[in-house]
């Protein structure tokens, strides 16, 4: 098969699975407290430099990069009152995207292209320090991630740095559909 062949969408019993959850917060300091405190998750990095965006990166074993962010509201006074009881489908806070985590490049490259020709739209590609990614929404607007982890030994050494990092691709033509790995290593600092 060349690699321009569509096959199908890659099946998610091969090994794709949800990587990281992202979630809207109205107060990132008591949601840090419950998640770190009741959940145990460690806190693991900071977003740096993207102010007035306050997120913070947590994970529930040191093996992942990270497995949830908290990403507080910008303006927490404007958003509607949490419903009460919680509901699925309801009108408030909650989850920012959902990451789709591909088991190899290859199947990821392949996702990818599947995507294309069922005119999916990326509305962003681009590689962090520890995925390379496409993000897509749903028929309902839900934002979601479609990505393949790069090698541990690229991240490990700088955790913050690599959830910091981000190259921007572009979203249509064949560019879209490229990846590269020559991949920027993350060193501990000095």
């Amino acid at each position: 098969m060349s690699s321009t062949e569509v096959e199908g969408p890659v099946r998610a019993s091969i090994g794709a699975r949800v990587q990281h959850l992202v979630l809207r917060v109205r107060d990132l300091d008591r949601s840090h407290d419950f998640y770190t405190g009741i959940l145990g998750y460690e806190q693991c990095g900071n977003l740096e430099g993207r102010e007035p965006v306050k997120m913070r990166f947590y994970r529930g074993s040191p093996d992942s990069h990270h497995d949830l962010a908290l990403s507080e509201l910008l303006n927490p006074a404007a958003a509607p009152p949490p419903e009460a009881p919680w509901r699925m489908f309801g009108n408030t806070p909650g989850i920012d995207h959902i990451a789709m985590c591909y088991p190899s490049r290859d199947a990821w490259l392949s996702q990818l292209r599947w995507m294309k020709s069922q005119g999916v739209e990326f509305i962003v590609r681009g590689n962090h320090g520890m995925t390379h990614s496409a993000y897509i929404q749903d028929p309902d607007g839900n934002g979601i991630e479609v990505l393949y982890d790069v090698p541990t030994e690229v991240w490990e050494g700088d955790l913050n740095g690599a959830l910091n990092f981000f190259a921007p691709l572009p979203v249509d033509g064949p560019e879209a559909l490229e990846d590269t790995t020559d991949y920027k290593v993350f060193a501990p600092a000095k």
